[in-house]
């Protein structure tokens, strides 16, 4: 049986979008109030475990189960170009899910409970017959999740060895509504495949304009909450510079909105930098409240 070249098991696993997991575990490390003297280990643990295991299975299964709408909009992607053959991605997928359950229970059982919750949804999102990516709403939902407020629950429950304190966890999740619109953005390059193959994503459902100005408005929300939040806690010169980075995106939405279909890609490169640094702001923010119990 033919074997597919480590360099298309690497392109399968996509490492370009371990980036946000990782990122979101690193702020959930930095919010948890816990130093991490003695704990490196964890850390790089909890790294690879967000990124290289639990997000590329996510990309491996999401890969398998869209072959079919991959051979229309990206026909040079590992599985459809045949550089991965029969059903090794299938294969990789279900390897890496079992991988990914075996690190997670060496660090403890919140991180299992997380990384399973994780995994069920990534085979949820792509996986018929539930195959959640049919519908924007609740695919997007999903991704947005585990890209941002799993990962991010993650970092601190590692550290703290508990449940995260609550604050922690409301900015965690906030910052994973706006990721919603992320995840809105980054399905501008598929608009045509989706409508062929029946993916209901919300530029199909909503036409690219509206998509866009759904997304922006869902980005921006969540961080004025935070940024709210930030101030009734006493956190003023944080919540002056999340709210400078959202001054920015906002200025870069105006550019994406006169031409979403042509700038998607560029904004979820640049406006949403600014959005990822606000998150880290925030976790730098929530430490010492972390710390002092206040």
């Amino acid at each position: 049986m033919a074997t597919p070249a480590p360099s298309a098991l690497v392109e399968l696993l996509k490492p370009i979008t371990w980036f946000a997991p990782m990122w979101a575990f690193a702020c959930g490390v930095v919010s948890s109030g816990q130093s991490p003297h003695g704990q490196w280990t964890m850390i790089a643990a909890g790294v690879v475990l967000a990124g290289p295991l639990v997000c590329a299975t996510s990309q491996a299964v999401n890969d398998w189960y869209d072959r079919h709408v991959d051979a229309i909009n990206e026909p040079n992607r590992p599985i459809p170009s045949g550089r991965m053959p029969g059903r090794w991605g299938f294969y990789v997928a279900s390897a890496w899910t079992l991988l990914s359950l075996a690190v997670a229970a060496a660090l403890g059982p919140w991180i299992l409970g997380a990384a399973l919750f994780g995994l069920v949804l990534a085979w949820l999102y792509s996986a018929p017959p539930l195959r959640l990516k049919r519908n924007g709403w609740w695919g997007n939902t999903a991704v947005a999740l585990c890209y941002e407020g799993l990962p991010w629950f993650t970092g601190a429950a590692v550290m703290a060895a508990a449940m995260p304190d609550r604050r922690v966890l409301m900015v965690a999740f906030l910052y994973s509504v706006g990721a919603h619109g992320i995840m809105t953005l980054n399905d501008f390059k598929s608009v045509e495949g989706d409508a062929r193959t029946g993916i209901r994503s919300l530029p199909v459902q909503l036409g690219t304009d509206r998509a866009a100005r759904f997304a922006c408005l869902v980005m921006a929300l969540p961080q004025a909450v935070v940024i709210a939040l930030l101030l009734a806690w006493e956190r003023p010169w944080h919540a002056g510079l999340v709210a400078a980075l959202l001054l920015g995106q906002i200025l870069l939405m105006g550019r994406l909105l006169a031409a979403p279909r042509a700038r998607a890609a560029w904004y979820n490169g640049t406006g949403t930098t600014l959005y990822v640094l606000g998150m880290l702001v925030a976790a730098f923010a929530l430490r010492p409240l972390v710390q002092g119990g206040l």
